[in-house]
């Protein structure tokens, strides 16, 4: 898969305990994100943060089992972002959802052959 120079990031913070029909939501995201062909997605999880409501969410000791951030990030092209934002948008009841422009400079995989030895090595 070739992405253009010009390409969109899609950012999207949820919580690690958002649920969509009992699976978690980043979950959700992704495998919809892969199956509309998307370029691929990264999970990040937070250590610490807060959202709109001002609670703090924090990985210390005392509080292993608090809802700690999670950001999904997205990058292809504008039209396939934007194709993607409406079903996205019915799957986030709580969180927040950026867009901005950025420069791919580099994506690429190593193309593996039939033995599992990637092609050029």
């Amino acid at each position: 898969m070739k992405l253009p120079s010009e390409a969109f990031l899609l950012r999207i913070f949820i919580g690690e305990s958002d649920k969509l029909n009992g699976k978690p939501l980043y979950e959700v995201i992704i495998e919809e994100a892969r199956k509309r062909g998307l370029a691929g997605t990264t999970i990040v999880r937070g250590f610490q943060g807060f959202g709109a409501n001002s609670r703090i969410h924090t990985s210390k000791v005392l509080r292993l089992s608090e809802d700690l951030p999670i950001i999904i990030e997205i990058v292809d092209s504008e039209d396939k972002i934007e194709s993607f934002l409406p079903g996205l948008d019915s799957l986030i009841h709580e969180g927040l959802v950026t867009l901005e422009k950025v420069r791919v400079i580099v994506y690429r995989h190593n193309k593996l052959s039939e033995s599992g030895i990637a092609e050029g090595a």
